[in-house]
């Protein structure tokens, strides 16, 4: 009975250390909105740069496997 009591105090203090661990990381959201907005900006101004060379590459490789399987 001893032993059983032992291992299930471990487990309640083990429990109580991964919680008080958990509330102490608030995590990085500012620096995680940035990193959003840098890749939107990326990829807008990559589009507004060679956006038409993208779509013809995109229908000329779609009209290659529209031609090979027909």
């Amino acid at each position: 009975m001893k032993f059983i009591h032992i291992v299930s105090l471990y487990f309640v203090r083990l429990a109580a250390a991964g919680r008080a661990r958990l509330s102490e990381e608030r995590g990085d959201v500012p620096g995680w909105v940035f990193v959003t907005l840098l890749s939107a900006a990326l990829v807008a101004a990559l589009y507004a740069i060679v956006g038409d060379a993208l779509i013809g590459m995109f229908q000329n490789a779609i009209a290659a496997l529209t031609n090979s399987v027909g």
